[in-house]
């Protein structure tokens, strides 16, 4: 097991122990069985992408506030090698924290990657109303917000509030690299 999972399992028990929430209150606000909330915590597994964004929505938080918790005390140049990265390989996909993590500020930059073929689906934002910038890189992305489809090539750029579920999929035959910027309201 990973470092970085042995201390976001150990935050994510801090976070229900925090709300005083038994796991099975946690499991009905999350949608994700109590079996795998408590495996997460003790760090067995590691939440999938999915999972880990219902319980971002949770505890009002994004995915970077989150991760950014369990890292070192943040500093202001993050330099590549040290960017905190995540994988979630059943899904096909990698996300590379690019901000140094700061609580104080509302915006944060994340590089994700998706595999061809791979399609990623969130039932929820982390924070209702959200704003993001997602500019492709390299690739083909379809993204789908409040039931709106926007097919993105390499250099195309959207931008949106978020509100609902989304949904995020590579098109084409080879990865879609992008970066998203993330604002919280």
């Amino acid at each position: 097991m990973r470092e970085v999972d042995l201390r976001l399992g150990a935050r994510l028990a801090e976070l229900r122990a925090e709300r005083g929430w038994a796991l099975g209150e946690l499991a009905e606000r999350s949608g994700i069985s109590r079996s795998t909330l408590s495996r997460a915590e003790r760090a067995e597994i590691s939440p999938t992408a999915s999972q880990l964004n219902r319980l971002c929505a949770v505890y009002g938080r994004t995915m970077s506030q989150l991760l950014s918790e369990v890292e070192a005390e943040p500093a202001p140049v993050l330099r590549s090698a040290d960017q905190p990265v995540w994988e979630d390989p059943a899904a096909g996909f990698v996300r590379r924290s690019v901000s140094p993590p700061h609580a104080g500020l509302r915006g944060e930059l994340v590089e994700g990657r998706l595999a061809p073929g791979a399609d990623l689906a969130y039932d929820r934002p982390p924070v209702p109303g959200l704003e993001q910038h997602i500019w492709l890189l390299e690739g083909e992305l379809e993204v789908t917000a409040q039931d709106v489809t926007h097919t993105l090539g390499a250099g195309d750029c959207l931008r949106l509030r978020v509100w609902g579920p989304t949904r995020f999929r590579c098109t084409g035959p080879q990865s879609a690299r992008y970066v998203l910027a993330v604002v919280l309201p």
